[in-house]
């Protein structure tokens, strides 16, 4: 069963970018916002902390009220694309997939409120 999320996508944008820094390195900066294609989907920008100067981009969607897809579009470092696949870049994408996640569950009091 595939419910419907109730939550408008400009207030999805809004929580997000109140909650999601809680769950992030201190140094990093991130930038939510709507997913134009999308209308259950967020655009998730992280620029990582540190001297690397490592962006990451991610799209995150909403199966249903309680599940989010997560998918990693791109890295940059310095504004230039780069390899996904190293072993330093995967595990990155792998921490900042898991606090999605993290975040995901911590909004579930307005994306599931029954």
């Amino acid at each position: 069963m595939n419910e419907e999320l109730s939550l408008d996508q400009s207030s999805l944008v809004h929580a997000w970018q109140q909650q999601l820094p809680e769950y992030l390195n201190p140094g990093d900066s991130v930038k939510v916002e709507a997913d134009r294609g999308n209308p259950q989907g967020l655009r998730i920008h992280i620029d990582a902390e540190g001297r690397q100067y490592y962006s990451f981009d991610f799209e995150c969607s909403y199966m249903d009220p309680r599940e989010v897809r997560v998918e990693l579009v791109d890295v940059e470092r310095d504004g230039v694309t780069i390899n996904e696949r190293s072993e330093k870049i995967q595990e990155l994408t792998e921490d900042y997939v898991r606090h999605l996640h993290e975040c995901a569950q911590a909004l579930h009091r307005i994306t599931n409120p029954t």
